[in-house]
Formats: structure tokens, C-alpha cells, sequence
């Protein structure tokens, strides 16, 4: 083994830490480093189960606990026996960076190094990218939240929103696209809130523009999950109208209910949800709407949870994350009246069974068409510019983009037989 073993939980941005860690460390291969999430309370568990596998798996390990878990609560991982170091999301851009190798995570006097996440200003600029071998590229663009929606977590494991600056993004940009990665991912926890707090009040649409100017031989950009209300026309014509932007937008609806809306504290109604999709459709028809959904907010009755359920075909919801409501200690929504387990379950298999028919009859429409289909690792998968998953008859190039006619669909993934024609 060369460099940690590091398990990572969550979402895009601990990808991209976890791979700066790994890079960063690339000579302690004594290290699992395990990389932790705090969205829910089944992610946390997921969490504490790794740390004890991996226990198992390699007892002489020394385990470094680190991400958001640990962030919100670092006493439960340090009380773990398996675990030799925790350390809070603003230390881990730094730990490998200035405590030489040999101290680290051997210091048995500072096996908790968890500050006050909330008093973060910058984000580290040694965090900002990965890749997944060399073909998807993942920048970090923006960290933190100041949102205070009333079932999340989340803004006290990563703290306020700082964005990071233009520049240094498209060197981030340049340097993977040089390295040959053909798509680049624009990530973090809230990036439609970038800009703010940099000088010039630059916004997410300005950041794009830049990007595809200064990196012209980038051939692919695509943006994770945005929240719809702070989509401006810049950013919407961009979505809509830039070939080299990816027609696959995800968006952060949580809810199709305006009630339920309001007691998570979001900044949108139904109306304006299904409204911005309709227009998206409008200027680009083949654009893919993804979206996040909870199931069974707390005081959420059959008639709120009937209304998000009908958002999946008002939004026409093919990239769906369902999320089971789980209260989290100290968000307001874990004082709110709780629905009972039973139907929290219950309506989150109806979610994910409204949206894989939806998804299975949109991948039905596909067949017959041309995509361009950017190839994975083994050559035989990748995936098309609205992130529809291919499989190959005959092995592909990795890391390149090739033409794909489509001729069927199995098992939730398009068959593509030989290059695109017609």
C-alpha cells in the first residue's frame, strides 16, 4: 500500500478533502484516515461502523476521524477505543500540511483537534480539487453556509460561507484540464452563494463565465446541487444556452409543500420550484432535473407529503436523492411534532418508486438518440452530457468523449452499440 487507506462518507467536498489528504500524505500508509458525514443520524452510524471494520480489518492502523461527524460531535469518536486522533474540518486542510509526518496522529496529548468551526474565514487552498482518474475533476468553489434551514446540521460542520477566489479556482480548472481531466465538477455546500464576500461581489454565474474564457480547452462543466432561488439570469442563461455547460441541473427543492417549506426555512415555494424548471425546459428541452427530497418532515400529514410526491412529475425529477427525515440534536426541527418511523419509511420508498419510474420512462425516450458520452475507467461505462449512465457493447478509450448512438436500455443504464450517425 502506498499513502493512507482513507474512507470517505458523504458528500462531493469530502471526496475532494479525502483525495487532497491522500495526496498530502502520500508516505504514511500507517494511516486509515476515515472522512465522516453529519447529514443524518443513519450517516453517522454508517460512520462508527466504518471506524470499527476497518479496526478490524487492520488492527495495527492508527484511525484519524475527521468531517463533519466529528466537527458536531467530537467526544462520541474520541470515547471510540479504535480511534487514535480526531480532528475538526478546519484543522484537516492543515494537519499534514504543518505537523510533520512522524507527530502526526501520535501525539497522545492532542488526540482531539476540534476549533470553533464558526470562526473560519478562508477556505484552504490546498483543499480545492481532485479527480477521479483523471477524467471528472472536482473544484471546490465555496465552503460553509448561512442558511439556517431547520433540519440541517450541516452549517455547524463546515461553518459560514466563504467563497474561494476567481483566480485561484481557474488555476485549480486549468491545472486538471491540463492533466487531462475532460469534465470539471464546480462543488461545495452552498454554491449558489458564491461571491458575496470576495471583493466585487462576484456571483457563481460571473465565476463560470471566467472559467470558460481563461480554460477554452475545457470541454466539459457541470455544477452540483444549487439552490433555485438564488439562480439569476446570468447563471440561468449560462445553464440554458452554453453548450460546454452540462444540461443537468440539481437542485435543492427538499419539499413540494409550501407549509412544510416554511417550517424548514427554505427561501422558496412550490410555485416558484416547478416555475424555474418549466423555464429551464423552455430554453433547453433535453436539460435533466435532479433534486434532493425528504420524506416525513416533522409535522408533514398525507396531504403535505401527496404534494411532494406530485413535484417528482411537475419537475420531471430523473436524478432523485430521497432523504428519510432523521432529527439531528440541535436543529429546531428536531423539537417540531415528529412523524412516526413507519411512515417515514413508507413515503420514502414512494419517493424513490416515483422517481426511478419517471427516470426509467425518460431513459426509455433516450433510445434512438445521439449522446455524447463521456468514458469511464474501465472503458466499457460513462456517462452522457445530462448524466444519463451509458454502458458500452465494446470497450471505449478511458478519459475521452466519444459519440454514442443508443439502441436500449438495461437495467437503469443506455446500451450504446458503435458511434453516433443520422
Amino acid at each position: 500500500m502506498t499513502g493512507p487507506e482513507i474512507i470517505t462518507l458523504g458528500c462531493r467536498l469530502n471526496i475532494v478533502e479525502s483525495e487532497a489528504l491522500r495526496q498530502q500524505l502520500d508516505t504514511r500508509d500507517d494511516l486509515i484516515i476515515v472522512n465522516s458525514c453529519a447529514v443524518t443520524n443513519e450517516a453517522v452510524r454508517q460512520t462508527r461502523q466504518a471506524i470499527r471494520r476497518a479496526s478490524r480489518r487492520r488492527p495495527d492502523a492508527r484511525i484519524v476521524v475527521t468531517g463533519c461527524a466529528v466537527q458536531t460531535d467530537p467526544t462520541m469518536f474520541a470515547q471510540m477505543p479504535e480511534v487514535a486522533q480526531v480532528v475538526g474540518n478546519a484543522e484537516k486542510a492543515d494537519f499534514a500540511v504543518h505537523v510533520p509526518p512522524a507527530a502526526f496522529a501520535a501525539n497522545a496529548d492532542e488526540r482531539v483537534s476540534v476549533a470553533d468551526i464558526m470562526t473560519v474565514e478562508q477556505h484552504a487552498p490546498q483543499m480545492l480539487s481532485a479527480f477521479a482518474e483523471r477524467i471528472r475533476g472536482f473544484v471546490v468553489v465555496q465552503n460553509g453556509c448561512d442558511h439556517r434551514c431547520t433540519f440541517c446540521i450541516i452549517p455547524y460542520g463546515r461553518g459560514p460561507s466563504r467563497s474561494v477566489p476567481a483566480g485561484a479556482v481557474v488555476d485549480q480548472v486549468k491545472r486538471l484540464v491540463d492533466e487531462g481531466v475532460q469534465e470539471i465538477v464546480l462543488t461545495g455546500v452552498d454554491v449558489t452563494s458564491y461571491g458575496p464576500d470576495l471583493p466585487g461581489n462576484p456571483t457563481l454565474g460571473m465565476l463560470v463565465e471566467r472559467i470558460l474564457t481563461h480554460v477554452p480547452d475545457l470541454p466539459r462543466l457541470r455544477l452540483s446541487s444549487l439552490d433555485g432561488v438564488e439562480i439569476d439570469e446570468r447563471l440561468f442563461d449560462l445553464l440554458t444556452g452554453e453548450k460546454r455547460v452540462m444540461p443537468h441541473v440539481h437542485l435543492s427543492l427538499q419539499s413540494g409543500d409550501d407549509m412544510v417549506l416554511k417550517r424548514m426555512k427554505r427561501r422558496h415555494d412550490r410555485a416558484q420550484a416547478v416555475d424555474l424548471v418549466v423555464r429551464l425546459r423552455e430554453k433547453r428541452p433535453e436539460i435533466a432535473i435532479g433534486a434532493d427530497l425528504i420524506a416525513g418532515f416533522p409535522t408533514e400529514d398525507d396531504a403535505m407529503f401527496e404534494r411532494t410526491l406530485a413535484l417528482i412529475e411537475d419537475c420531471r425529477i430523473v436524478h432523485g436523492h430521497i432523504f428519510p427525515y432523521s432529527p439531528r440534536i440541535g436543529t429546531p426541527a428536531a423539537k417540531m411534532p415528529q412523524v412516526i418511523a413507519s411512515h417515514i419509511r413508507e413515503r420514502s420508498a414512494r419517493l424513490r418508486e416515483a422517481c426511478a419510474a419517471l427516470r426509467h420512462r425518460w431513459l426509455n425516450d433516450l433510445i434512438q438518440t445521439n449522446q455524447s458520452v463521456l468514458v469511464e475507467t474501465s472503458g466499457l461505462i460513462g456517462h452522457a452530457a445530462n448524466f444519463a449512465p451509458v454502458r458500452f457493447s465494446a470497450k471505449q478509450e478511458p478519459g475521452t468523449i466519444v459519440p454514442a448512438h443508443i439502441t436500449g436500455l438495461e437495467q437503469d443504464a443506455l446500451i450504446a452499440h458503435g458511434p453516433a450517425h443520422g
